[in-house]
């Protein structure tokens, strides 16, 4: 546990948080689940949804694409919250190097037909959550480089971060 290396209670307060340590890392996680099953609803396009959970962003997006797809995140589409980036300070930790266990602030991955991509942006914004294109699902022969692929016992396709993360909130 990184805070307890560092000796910090959950009544503390988190500078920079707003809140104690308790009330930042216990907040409840947000559901997605009205507003996607909305969203397939109003749109054929929806192919794949993957709920990021532990084991981290690559892993489960892989999953739940084809075996012969690939995709390359790109971590400059968003800045992780700063609760992760306070964490990753408080281990001595490169953010990239969390990217297998935490979802640093990606709740759900959305694959979504490229000409019902702004109708889903619009249709999640709606509903109070940002959205944003994080990459884009390709077939066939992938580029060099090392790509998450066959996570958590799925043999689907396969993901690789790219870029650096962006400064200040999305």
């Amino acid at each position: 546990h990184i805070g307890a290396g560092r000796g910090i209670q959950y009544g503390d307060h988190a500078a920079d948080l707003g809140g104690t340590w308790g009330e930042v890392l216990l907040e409840p996680t947000r559901l997605y689940t009205t507003p996607l099953l909305r969203l397939i609803d109003r749109l054929d396009g929806v192919h794949a949804l993957s709920h990021v959970t532990g084991g981290g962003i690559a892993a489960n997006l892989a999953r739940v694409l084809p075996r012969d797809a690939w995709v390359d995140v790109d971590r400059s589409t968003w800045s992780p919250p700063p609760l992760f980036r306070v964490l990753a300070d408080l281990g001595s930790l490169d953010l990239a190097a969390t990217e297998g266990t935490w979802n640093l602030g990606i709740g759900f991955l959305a694959v979504i037909a490229a000409e019902d991509a702004d109708a889903a942006t619009s249709a999640l914004a709606a509903d109070g959550i940002a959205s944003w294109q994080v990459g884009v699902v390709r077939d066939g022969a992938r580029p060099e480089g090392h790509f998450e692929q066959g996570a958590k016992g799925v043999d689907g396709g396969a993901v690789r971060l790219i870029g650096t993360y962006a400064d200040g909130a999305r």
